[in-house]
């Protein structure tokens, strides 16, 4: 594991931000940490970042107790902006990565290879206060990543992007993980987590309320239901119940009775209609998101 987060409590004053959270995050993973605004996940954040320290229970960085030396090992880039406005990119982004332990001449060798990779070749004397939004996004990001980093934690990276770079980004992450970076990614996109993840954990109210890998936490809410495109009249059997129906797109969703598989559902359907498509309708990661939240209020 490249983060064993255990029995984390934090509190300030009279509100408890993390209430005992425990998560294990694997080595060479993108796993999502997710959770509506006030969750925890900022806190939690926070202490891996020796921002602020836990009051109860520890965190283990890749076999050790969290320790400040382990700040160089860990990339951050969060969601609100942390750039020098009136310093030119190339000067902060040497002054940031020397920072991080990386010589001068590393350091310069890196972001160059940087900026032909992210396609801004020219920025390099610009002053931060003249970039968009998504150009300051692209400098913090190079920033985060440039002393190669075992665990990289991104919050809410694709913020301020166009479509175009969001993509450009989304690969650069993705070989990031091919080349062995460990990423804790926390979003509220859930086409994002669909997209990235291998692995979620759902914090509530300062909670782990749901945790596995990506596939399995989707099976674990299947309901049995299949989507169906047929001809005909559509009426509930001994096989299975229609859940919803359309009659205009001739397509509906049915729930199998207890007891039957599918063979004994699709024989059902072709005594009562001509069936043209037969589909299990896989839950969301954004209908999981809801549905979790709602049961754990």
């Amino acid at each position: 594991m490249i983060l064993s987060i255990q029995n984390v409590v934090k509190r300030y004053a009279d509100h408890t931000a993390l209430a005992g959270v425990s998560l294990e995050i694997p080595k060479g993973q993108i796993f999502g940490l997710l959770g509506p605004n006030g969750a925890g996940k900022t806190s939690l954040i926070r202490i891996v970042n020796q921002i602020t320290a836990p009051d109860e229970g520890q965190v283990i960085f890749d076999g050790e107790v969290l320790h400040p030396k382990h700040v160089e090992q860990i990339g951050y880039l969060p969601e609100e902006r942390g750039l020098y406005k009136k310093m030119k990119v190339g000067d902060q982004l040497m002054y940031l990565a020397q920072l991080k332990g990386l010589s001068k001449a590393e350091a310069q060798s890196r972001l160059k290879d940087w900026f032909i990779r992210l396609d801004i070749k020219d920025w390099w004397y610009k002053q931060v206060d003249d970039l968009s939004k998504g150009m300051q996004q692209k400098t913090q990001f190079i920033a985060t990543v440039v002393h190669e980093p075992k665990l990289l934690i991104l919050d809410e990276p694709f913020s301020g992007f166009d479509p175009i770079n969001a993509n450009m980004l989304k690969d650069e992450i993705l070989g990031l993980k091919e080349r062995g970076t460990s990423i804790l990614f926390s979003t509220h996109r859930m086409e994002s987590v669909e997209e990235l993840c291998d692995s979620i954990a759902l914090i509530n109210q300062a909670k782990v309320v749901l945790t596995g890998e990506k596939e399995e936490v989707r099976n674990r809410f299947k309901k049995d239901e299949y989507a169906v495109k047929f001809s005909g009249e559509l009426t509930n059997s001994s096989a299975f119940e229609v859940v919803s129906i359309d009659a205009e797109q001739h397509s509906a969703v049915i729930k199998l009775a207890k007891s039957n598989g599918t063979n004994q559902a699709i024989s059902a359907l072709i005594k009562q209609v001509d069936l043209f498509e037969f589909k299990e309708v896989i839950p969301s990661f954004n209908d999981i998101f809801i549905q979790v939240v709602e049961e754990t209020k």
